[in-house]
């Protein structure tokens, strides 16, 4: 059983129950909708369908909605696309015009005031690069510094340039409206790049009441990084977004950004969530080069809460295989995670606390005695994320009293959620051994550890640990 999570997302052109319910079985652990192509009937069909499957399996799959975020696109080009020469200037408008080879539009008019000499702008994921020459009143001029194809709507990559404008859209505000009303678990904010943005969205989310959905702020340019430190206090997990990123900034620097950002919300608790850049699965190959294999071996040995399927999922030939791939690469790779290091850097982290104490020591006794699992009996998720946070060595089962705290544990390392009601310390213990034996192929002379709070329902914090031999 992997402990490392997998988000795939799903798209309306390749959509099917079926391959939804194959890559739930394979080991998606949340599904992700991406509201830049995703229309509100879609994601309601998509979530009455994961809410089938999940009482046909006794699952707990979780819904995560992508927002857009301040994306500025290109407009339509005559054919489709249009192919811009090197060497070659061209117009970009503010106002909508018919894209050719000599000019194309933007859907954001106040563009030009945030554009200077010689600012770069890249298109078709950053394979065609210009160079601002001249502004004017509605248009810039540019020179083609590196040509190629560009499709209608491609989004429009800036970096270095700072955008002034609101960051919450009016789209992205109705979508919010209709997460919360759906009840999706996970809101990924796209197009991040300061924490500001992070707490606008966290207000709106006050303002409605909602205290259920985990923000997860997607980092793709120069100034997120930049900002990274405030971005992640803010946030419930950061969602790392490498080919973005890679457009903005030198693809040299990823890595080490990658490294320090999984460091960072591994020590301050929170979820981090790596792209999975499998692109040989784009290429509708059924196997991935010995690079892509290595990259992610490297990332979940650094014991990264999950791995995020993209365009893997949505319009690749082979969205389960790919699934599949990934739960090959994590169970093989997990076997080289060295846990007491995680344990002892996250450690030094910690706010003493009882939970605290009672956390470390339950993890320590996992390490030392080489537990099988951990049972955690958790209200509200806490208590499994402090233990998750901690990176035991063994399964975290999460016994939670509903079906919204089980899905919200569902991107935490480790973590493997069941739902129990109406239990008292007796009927749990007994419930925990037949639960573990069930799940786990566990032997004679195994060990268990139990923990929570103690009397059930009646304290919110962690209190007690206890051992169980089989």
């Amino acid at each position: 059983m992997n402990k490392t999570k997998v988000v795939a997302s799903i798209g309306p052109l390749t959509y099917r129950k079926g391959i939804l319910e194959e890559m739930i079985i394979s080991g998606a652990d949340v599904i992700r909708l991406n509201m830049s192509y995703s229309d509100y009937a879609f994601c309601k069909r998509v979530i009455e369908d994961i809410d089938e499957i999940n009482k046909k399996l006794g699952s707990s799959v979780a819904v995560m909605l992508d927002l857009e975020g301040p994306c500025i696109r290109t407009g339509e080009f005559k054919d489709g696309q249009a192919e811009f020469r090197t060497g070659d200037r061209i117009r970009l408008y503010m106002n909508p015009v018919v894209g050719t080879g000599i000019q194309f539009s933007v859907n954001y008019a106040k563009l030009i005031k945030d554009l200077r000499f010689h600012s770069i702008i890249k298109l078709n994921e950053g394979k065609v690069i210009l160079e601002v020459e001249e502004i004017g009143l509605d248009y810039v001029v540019c020179e083609v510094i590196r040509g190629g194809l560009v499709d209608s709507l491609s989004k429009v990559y800036l970096p270095g340039v700072k955008l002034n404008r609101k960051f919450l859209t009016k789209q992205d505000h109705e979508d919010i409206l209709f997460a919360s009303k759906i009840g999706a678990d996970f809101l990924c904010i796209s197009n991040v790049t300061t924490a500001e943005d992070v707490l606008e969205i966290n207000g709106l989310l006050i303002e409605l009441k909602n205290d259920h959905m985990a923000v997860l702020a997607k980092i793709q340019n120069d100034r997120a990084v930049e900002e990274i430190d405030k971005i992640i206090d803010v946030s419930d997990g950061i969602i790392l977004s490498r080919k973005d990123l890679a457009i903005g900034i030198s693809m040299e620097e990823v890595p080490n950004i990658k490294r320090r950002v999984i460091r960072q919300c591994r020590e301050n608790g929170k979820i981090c969530i790596i792209s999975a850049e499998l692109d040989s699965f784009l290429n509708k190959e059924i196997i991935p080069s010995r690079s892509e294999v290595s990259d992610l071996a490297n990332t979940v040995s650094e014991c990264v809460d999950a791995i995020l399927l993209a365009g893997e999922t949505t319009n690749g030939a082979h969205p389960v295989a790919a699934v599949k791939q990934i739960e090959k690469i994590v169970n093989v790779s997990e076997n080289n995670i060295d846990y007491n290091y995680y344990f002892q850097a996250s450690l030094n982290k910690e706010v003493k606390s009882i939970a605290r104490t009672i956390s470390s020591s339950v993890v320590l006794g996992a390490l030392e005695l080489e537990s099988k699992a951990i049972i955690v009996a958790t209200s509200t998720g806490y208590t499994a994320k402090q233990i998750s946070r901690l990176r035991p060595p063994c399964i975290i089962i999460a016994v939670a009293p509903n079906e919204k705290v089980a899905k919200s544990l569902n991107l935490h390392f480790g973590v493997v959620s069941v739902i129990v009601d109406g239990y008292d310390f007796d009927t749990f213990s007994a419930k925990a051994v037949l639960l573990a034996e069930k799940l786990l192929e566990l032997k004679q002379g195994d060990k268990i550890i139990i923990t929570g709070g103690y009397p059930f329902k009646k304290v919110k914090h962690t209190n007690f640990m206890k051992i169980e031999e089989i």
